[in-house]
């Protein structure tokens, strides 16, 4: 095992290249102007899991984007690591704050900068050169499946059925998955929690028509000055959301928990510094991390209406829209926090207007033990690594699939991420550190050894 880190820079080059490639696909699964790309990224990862020593690799149908398997079965007696991972990213706009093309990667300052260079391609991607190793130098110590899907980044519609459909298939003893991020490499973490999701999209109707301002303004209901009237409403001065039942299922962590918690180290200035904010805001009584872990929140992604062209257009709009995010925490239902959103927001409208509520997507939150083998071996594998045991840490962000895999599968995810806070993930300028990269291709095979010792 220790001839990891000679592999690694032995091959240092031909790993970036060949991520990168897989990187230049523009693989965004919410546009259909890229469904061409969408087939092709599944294409690459199928070629590179056979290139890595997969006995089988194929891509399977779903009712939306396809889902790449492979595995390699060395022996029925031996435990199973199912490994997750996306293919498909974010969409990159606004492209004018890029530094660099967002499918065109480029290494500054130690980082990948690009789209999905940490989400997920670039952490994905380590899974794929660790298990190369472990085949050409004769280390794989257990059976390993993967199952990378393409609709992770609208909320993996199809990966639920396809995982019902396909249990025997599937069938391991823990999902291993580096979708995540740690404090550090120097304050190495291990994420244990993740919350939920409900996103939805809103829309205010009120006249037939968009309307002259000067012939219609003061008499007609404006919709957009309604809808931000109403978004208004959602949050109290303390900053706790107003929906009616909506902290009805929110579980209260302990003090004792909350203790343990606060043990992880966190610079309140330095978050600051970073986001160039004067101070930070949220729910009252809760600290930074605490309100991004353990708490729900619920924040306008985007909003719109009207003119917003350049110059000048006196109108009075017939319509706005806004999308609403709602991360909620393990036990809240986010088909049932939904529907409590879309009646309490209809309950704000005045008369004059119509609101229509449309949910895009969502998911339940997850918490994973820390007394498990998998946490075990997870965390022995870091220290082996980084020098530091891992604290483990809850993220404020979502992956719905998590929680389905449990249901479904039966089976308790490890969260290995390797990803940074000041990763931009989602945003312009996108980047992954390269010492990370190559951490997480160096950690992943004592992952699997650690893991096979604890239950053998």
């Amino acid at each position: 095992m220790e001839q990891i880190k000679t592999y690694i820079e032995k091959n240092r080059e031909r790993f970036l290249e060949e991520l990168f490639e897989l990187i230049r696909i523009p693989s965004v699964s919410s546009s259909e102007a890229h469904q061409p790309e969408m087939l092709k990224a599944a294409e690459a990862v199928e070629s590179a899991l056979l290139k890595a020593g997969a006995d089988k690799a194929e891509i399977k149908e779903t009712t939306g984007h396809p889902v790449v398997y492979g595995e390699k079965l060395i022996d029925p007696a031996l435990p199973t690591i199912l490994v997750y991972g996306h293919y498909d990213v974010q969409p990159a706009e606004p492209l004018d704050l890029w530094n660099s093309p967002p499918f065109e990667p480029e290494i500054r300052d130690g980082k990948i900068y690009a789209r999905g260079a940490d989400d997920d391609k670039g952490q994905m991607y380590m899974h794929l050169k660790a298990f190369e190793f472990m085949v050409e130098n004769g280390n794989l110590p257990c059976n390993v499946k993967f199952m990378i899907e393409g609709e992770e980044e609208i909320g993996s519609p199809s990966l639920k059925q396809f995982c019902a459909e396909n249990r025997e298939l599937l069938r391991s003893d823990v999902i291993l998955i580096s979708d995540t991020t740690m404090i550090s490499l120097d304050i190495p973490s291990i994420t244990t929690g993740l919350r939920g999701l409900s996103y939805l999209q809103v829309e205010v109707t009120g006249p037939n028509r968009d309307l002259h301002s000067g012939l219609y303004g003061g008499a007609v209901a404006n919709p957009i000055n309604v809808l931000s009237e109403m978004i208004a409403k959602l949050r109290d001065d303390k900053q706790r959301i107003t929906i009616s039942g909506f902290y009805d299922d929110v579980l209260i962590v302990s003090d004792e928990e909350r203790k343990e918690m606060a043990k992880a180290p966190f610079d309140l200035k330095a978050y600051q510094d970073a986001l160039d904010i004067e101070t930070v805001s949220g729910e009252e009584g809760y600290s930074t991390t605490e309100r991004t872990g353990i708490r729900p929140s619920l924040d306008v992604c985007g909003i719109w209406g009207g003119f917003t062209g350049e110059g000048a257009k006196t109108v009075l709009p017939s319509k706005a829209y806004a999308k609403i995010s709602m991360r909620l925490v393990p036990n809240q239902d986010s088909k049932k926090v939904d529907q409590l959103f879309e009646t309490y927001f209809k309950s704000l409208a005045p008369a004059g207007v119509k609101v229509k509520v449309t949910s895009l997507h969502g998911g339940q939150g997850y918490v994973a033990p820390i007394d498990t083998a998998a946490y075990q071996a997870a965390s022995m594998a870091v220290e082996q690594t980084l020098g530091k045991k891992p604290v483990p840490s809850r993220s404020g962000g979502s992956i719905p699939i998590v929680a389905d895999f449990e249901e479904v599968l039966g089976v308790k995810s490890i969260l290995l991420g390797f990803g940074l806070e000041s990763d931009a993930i989602h945003s312009p300028n996108e980047n992954y550190p390269l010492e990370n990269f190559f951490k997480g291709i160096e950690t992943i095979p004592w992952f699997y050894k650690y893991f096979t010792e604890l239950n053998s």
